[in-house]
């Protein structure tokens, strides 16, 4: 039996993999052509980090952040 973690496969699973809780509430949606990213974070930190954490997973497509910075 393997207890080694699965990495995350594609981007929608990348954030819902996060260990930050922030970024597990973001909705990504993915298509052909790009990656959207929608939902509210508290700082534009975070906004960021979500981006930079589906980078490595874009392939061909574009990143489009739309993520609202609501900081409490």
């Amino acid at each position: 039996m393997n207890a080694c973690p699965t990495l995350p496969s594609g981007p929608s699973e990348i954030l819902t993999a996060s260990p930050l809780p922030q970024l597990r509430q973001l909705v990504v949606t993915v298509n052909e052509a790009e990656i959207v990213i929608t939902g509210r974070v508290s700082s534009y930190y975070m906004k960021q980090l979500a981006q930079e954490a589906l980078r490595r997973s874009v392939g061909d497509r574009r990143i489009l952040n739309h993520v609202e910075v609501c900081p409490n």
